[in-house]
């Protein structure tokens, strides 16, 4: 037998919450939901208790909004579909990963298309497909100071301020952390390059990107030498480059 889709709904309205289990259960059978919360912390409490397939996020709420409640996550193995009465969240919500939003009072048919979104994911395990589709917004993965990277096993949340360089292996890439840690991604050098480029961030070499806030020093041999005295090469042409940046000349 075919196993239920696990859901939860987090929205402190209590009626907007009623109203929408009300569709799910009369129109999707095949959902089952798990729990209501009313507040992020208590979501936060039945993801890591239910582990949801799926969750229904209300955006502003008294004590978090939607966007801060995910950020405490770190890694997010469920969908998300944004519930909200403003639709000028829709961009912010899809740099989170979302699935789709929804506004508010929630239309059963628009209900029926964002759930065709997660039947498609679930059967082509493509977690990617929303990012993908909106590549050209250049801060897709990047919340302020955090990267959220997909991962074999969910989505994972990294602090800008623990990424010292990123290393380009032709079709993937290597991130080291500060505590020397890499991970692999499937993403090339030039697609980090290109959402990291407000961040702090510098392409020093063609298979090189590193956090500004990790340059110490630069040697005679074109090597750039980072605060954990790993060594780092330095294209000629970028040379003078990372020299104003370290100078301060450069602003970023």
């Amino acid at each position: 037998m075919k196993k239920n889709i696990t859901c939860l709904i987090i929205d402190d309205n209590e009626f907007i919450a009623k109203t929408l289990y009300d569709q799910l259960q009369e129109n999707h059978s095949n959902i089952d939901v798990t729990g209501i919360a009313k507040n992020g912390k208590e979501g936060l409490e039945l993801i890591a208790e239910l582990k949801p397939d799926l969750i229904f996020l209300d955006i502003e709420m008294p004590d978090m909004t939607g966007f801060e409640m995910l950020s405490k996550l770190s890694i997010i193995n469920f969908e998300t579909i944004f519930i909200t009465s403003h639709t000028h969240y829709a961009i912010k919500a899809f740099r989170f990963n979302a699935l789709d939003y929804l506004a508010k009072p929630v239309d059963k048919d628009e209900l029926t298309s964002a759930l065709g979104k997660f039947y498609f994911n679930q059967k082509t395990k493509n977690h990617d497909k929303i990012q993908n589709a909106l590549a050209n917004i250049k801060a897709e993965h990047v919340s302020d100071q955090t990267l959220f990277l997909q991962t074999q096993t969910g989505m994972l949340r990294l602090p800008l301020k623990q990424i010292i360089k990123i290393e380009g292996n032709r079709n993937y890439s290597n991130i080291w952390l500060v505590d020397n840690t890499k991970i692999v991604s499937a993403k090339t050098l030039s697609y980090f390059e290109d959402i990291l480029l407000d961040k702090n961030f510098l392409r020093c070499h063609r298979s090189y990107l590193v956090n500004g806030s990790f340059i110490n020093n630069i040697l005679k041999n074109n090597l750039i030498v980072l605060k954990n005295e790993d060594k780092v090469p330095i294209s000629r042409r970028k040379r003078t480059l990372v020299k104003s940046w370290l100078i301060g000349d450069l602003m970023y």
